[in-house]
């Protein structure tokens, strides 16, 4: 780092770049694919069967029968399949008359049998868990039993804040200019599957019709705060989002409010208007720092010099920043001044600064920490 540079985190909005993903099971299983494969965005590359719930049935007070009479009802055993329907016990009755059995509702494997308590616990069926590629790519390191590294040329942008998981479509935009809302009657059902690019703020109704006609995604520059509780159906607390079940993935490029998509990002959506996307909307803003993501795969030939970032962090004369506080926040420029010594701010404190100049006229001079690297 150079005495005209310094570090600071920063989102990446690249027309073209190498990627790769790692793609991992939570616990040890198969690995589908081969160092070398070409793979699609949602082909499985690696599954694993999770155990099934346990549910322990009291035996005894289902047939009406003392403990230590359950494992001479049993007409399965220990480490028998059962399936909904099956007989599990059956007492003997009077005389053969007058028999209480007991049917099961679930399939699954009979995990145990106990004469001192009367229950009898039943192991589900093993739950599959399937890992998708995510990127279309090559395949280019396999990890035994665990998982695999996927590689291709794409089209990269992270955005400042996204919520819900993983999903795939062609990119649809639905604004003309990057400052123009992202509303309802921009959404039609032709955008089935699809990921919606919008322009600035994505509104509640643009949202609603969205779920409506079976999206996939939305992305734009903004949302208002409000509208995203709605959404939610709470307040977002400080976690790692990814996880919500709304029925849409969701991600802001900008912030909250009534802010513009950067015309850059807009234009690189433009650009691959039609192309299939792949989509995570998982978001970690604290400790380990996690955006949410479009990748847009490059067909063609695949050979990348380097990406056309600026060295990764690093901030210098003339590198695009976005400002992420207030009063100035979710403007863009660039920076056109780095001083060395701290200087006093208007709170009193003293901290190093940076010097930011705005496409549209005028600069700002603001601490170094309330910006952020747009790398392009």
């Amino acid at each position: 780092m150079t005495a005209g540079s310094a570090y600071t985190p920063g989102l990446r909005a690249s027309a073209r770049t190498r990627y790769r993903v790692q793609r991992l099971l939570p616990i040890r299983g198969d690995v589908l694919v081969a160092a070398g494969d070409h793979v699609e965005a949602q082909q499985v590359v690696a599954q694993t069967f999770l155990p099934g719930d346990l549910t322990p049935l009291n035996m005894a007070k289902l047939l009406a029968i003392p403990p230590a009479d359950v494992p001479e009802c049993m007409t399965r055993t220990t480490g028998d399949a059962i399936a909904p329907g099956d007989v599990l016990a059956r007492t003997k009755g009077i005389f053969g008359r007058f028999r209480t059995e007991y049917k099961s509702t679930d399939a699954g494997t009979i995990e145990s049998i106990s004469a001192v308590t009367g229950q009898v616990i039943v192991r589900g069926a093993p739950l599959p868990i399937q890992v998708k590629a995510f990127l279309a790519g090559r395949v280019v390191d396999v990890q035994l039993f665990e998982g695999c590294v996927i590689e291709a040329d794409v089209t990269l942008v992270q955005g400042i804040f996204g919520i819900g998981g993983e999903v795939f479509g062609p990119i649809r935009v639905a604004c003309t200019r990057p400052d123009e809302n992202l509303t309802g009657e921009r959404i039609t059902p032709a955008m089935k599957g699809a990921v919606i690019v919008g322009g600035a703020r994505v509104t509640a109704d643009a949202i609603e019709r969205a779920r409506a006609v079976g999206a996939a995604a939305i992305v734009s520059g903004g949302i208002d705060d409000e509208d995203l509780r709605t959404l939610l159906g709470h307040d977002l607390g400080v976690a790692i989002t990814g996880s919500e079940r709304v029925g849409i993935t969701l991600i802001v490029t900008e912030g909250f409010g009534e802010i513009a998509m950067a015309d850059r990002t807009f234009g690189l959506f433009a650009a691959r208007e039609g192309a299939a996307a792949a989509v995570n909307g998982a978001t970690q803003i604290r400790a380990g720092v996690m955006r949410p993501e479009i990748v847009v795969p490059i067909d063609g030939p695949s050979a990348v010099a380097g990406d056309t970032a600026n060295e990764a962090g690093v901030l210098g004369i003339g590198t695009t920043v976005r400002i992420i506080r207030d009063p100035y926040f979710g403007r863009i420029g660039a920076v056109s001044a780095l001083p060395l010594e701290p200087q006093v701010l208007d709170s009193g404190s003293r901290a190093r600064v940076v010097e930011v100049t705005f496409g549209s006229g005028g600069s700002v001079i603001i601490p170094r920490a309330n910006v952020e690297l747009i790398e392009e």
